[in-house]
């Protein structure tokens, strides 16, 4: 603690500031927006600040700007309309050391952005990827919903590294990234990410790989003390929402290997198809709805990428 430390001297982590970026885009989720608030506003230090982002509503900026006047910098998405050109608006605007990114319906818990400072304190970490708890509006997870499958409603899933471990990239309802470095790749690409209700992705991936090439010995890793409860609405605990997603992710893979090459895009998905989901088979084993769901998972992915590379070749010759 900070009281405990010699005159003159200041521990590293209470150097490091943090700019928290929450962006959003509808008033259906303003009360969850309200709690994500909340929260990142205790957890705050005197040099820390919030960052509020609406990107393409004026009435939810207008709203928002009147009701946070202390604390909160409101402004709209000065970029490309979406989640990556609201994200890159927030990071212009940041001045932490570190920007956190949370999305409007993830609200940090505990102590949460302590684990972000402690994370940092190491020179050679990069950026940090958050333990993201599905907060299910249903009760739980539907019983055909396969735990493999949790970045389907972006959240944790079953086969991710253990804390402390090197990941790829982050899970983008909540990650830190070091503000000059994230700035020097020029942010986040607006070719993908969300927008509006429309969930596509791999913004985050692409940023994971981009930061690696600029310094190899970078870290990005994951911290489970940098968490956040994420909330799962009922419209995404469907079967439909399940397969619209898989989709859409795997056309976003589509772009994100035009963009990267096959070897760094899809390193961490071999993996993953290769162990994971063959052990998830095993471990729904006696849920029959459950092992349906998985090779349903896969296929629609497959697909979405297969159609993505073609839909790309055609236009990019």
């Amino acid at each position: 603690m900070t009281t405990s430390a010699p005159p003159g001297s200041e521990p590293l982590t209470t150097a490091i500031s943090i700019s928290v970026v929450i962006c959003c885009y509808t008033a259906d989720r303003r009360a969850g927006l309200a709690a994500a608030v909340t929260a990142a506003l205790a957890q705050l230090d005197d040099r820390d600040e919030l960052i509020v982002v609406v990107d393409g509503n004026e009435l939810l900026l207008h709203d928002l700007t009147a009701s946070y006047r202390q604390r909160v910098t409101v402004m709209a998405n000065t970029h490309r309309r979406g989640l990556s050109g609201a994200r890159n608006s927030g990071l212009r605007a940041a001045s932490g050391n570190v920007v956190v990114f949370l999305d409007d319906d993830a609200m940090l818990r505990c102590a949460a952005l302590d684990g972000v400072r402690n994370a940092f304190a190491d020179p050679t970490v990069v950026a940090l990827g958050g333990a993201v708890h599905p907060d299910w509006h249903c009760g739980s997870a539907p019983s055909w919903f396969p735990p493999e499958f949790g970045w389907v409603v972006g959240c944790d899933y079953r086969g991710l590294p253990p804390d402390g471990d090197e990941i790829r990239n982050p899970i983008g309802a909540a990650m830190a990234v070091r503000r000059a470095e994230l700035i020097e790749i020029g942010g986040f690409s607006d070719r993908l990410g969300r927008i509006g209700a429309l969930p596509t992705g791999c913004e985050e991936t692409l940023m994971g790989i981009a930061l690696r090439r600029r310094d190899p010995q970078a870290r990005i890793l994951r911290r489970t003390a940098f968490a956040v409860s994420h909330a799962v609405t009922r419209e995404r605990s469907t079967l439909s929402y399940f397969v619209r997603r898989c989709f859409h992710e795997g056309r976003s893979k589509a772009v994100l290997t035009r963009l990267c090459g096959q070897r760094s895009s899809l390193e961490s998905e071999r993996a993953y198809t290769t162990r994971i989901l063959p052990s998830g088979m095993w471990h729904a084993r006696r849920h029959p709805l459950r092992m349906l769901a998985l090779p349903i998972g896969l296929t629609v992915t497959t697909v979405g990428y297969l159609l993505g590379l073609i839909q790309n070749s055609s236009h990019g010759g």
